[in-house]
């Protein structure tokens, strides 16, 4: 689905990707580690088709992702950022309906506009606040509305920056559950993180980058080892049989 080869982007001359190359050939859930500024958000912005200065090549499905229409790259790609902010006074609901904009085919909406609207409010349990102003919600809130309106664009490839950043852990759980959940079902899901514990947990495989370079790309067995940690991120860790047969860490001598 996706393979990138060499890909580098600065911004203002400062480096954020460096040779950055990888593959994404199947569905599955892929968790996208490493400290602030190693360039997370850079590769999934680049991977969304949202950074068309990289240099490399960036292929999705065999095309390079700056030479895809928008409106046909926005049915396959569904990308949720880390922060949104709107003004208006919209509903979740109409928040939500927002993700079937790149299917839309005239003035009105579908029956399956609206049937896809309802599956994603029901998956991430904000069907009781779809009559709710956007604006009112609490952060946690919001970040739920805003996977529902990717998750109703009906993707084939789900990318997510820190999607549970403002979420209890109740819900920090469920997410990772439906991302995993989706994955199962066919869906290419990549997150980036900085939980190194939970979403290691439920993904199938880890990317760590530092100073926009990939300086691991395995399964979570074999990227979180003390040595990988105290490269990456520069702190003294060890890790011992977690949830799921994963590693868990715990930092300190």
């Amino acid at each position: 689905m996706y393979r990138l080869e060499g890909v580098s982007l600065s911004y203002d001359g400062t480096p954020a990707l460096r040779e950055a190359t990888l593959e994404a050939l199947r569905a599955e859930f892929v968790a996208v580690i490493g400290p602030n500024g190693a360039g997370k958000s850079t590769l999934l912005a680049v991977m969304a088709g949202l950074r068309p200065q990289y240099r490399g090549r960036c292929l999705y499905r065999q095309r390079e992702v700056r030479a895809w229409p928008r409106r046909a790259l926005a049915r396959e790609v569904s990308y949720v950022p880390q922060y949104v902010r709107i003004e208006f006074p919209f509903t979740v609901e109409q928040v939500v309906l927002m993700g079937r904009t790149p299917h839309a085919g005239g003035l009105f909406e579908s029956p399956a506009d609206w049937e896809a609207v309802e599956q994603a409010m029901r998956k991430t349990d904000t069907i009781k606040l779809r009559r709710r102003d956007f604006r009112s919600l609490s952060g946690g809130e919001k970040q739920l509305v805003i996977l529902a309106s990717a998750l109703a664009q009906q993707p084939r490839v789900l990318l997510l920056d820190e999607p549970t950043t403002f979420l209890d852990l109740r819900h920090q759980l469920a997410i990772y559950e439906l991302l995993k959940e989706l994955s199962q079902q066919g869906l290419l899901v990549v997150a980036a993180t900085h939980d190194l514990n939970l979403a290691p947990a439920f993904a199938d495989r880890l990317i760590a980058l530092h100073s926009g370079r990939v300086c691991a790309d395995a399964s979570p067995e074999q990227v979180l080892t003390p040595g990988t940690i105290g490269a990456v991120f520069g702190v003294q860790a060890r890790t011992e049989p977690g949830p799921r047969g994963r590693p868990w860490i715990i930092y300190g001598d």
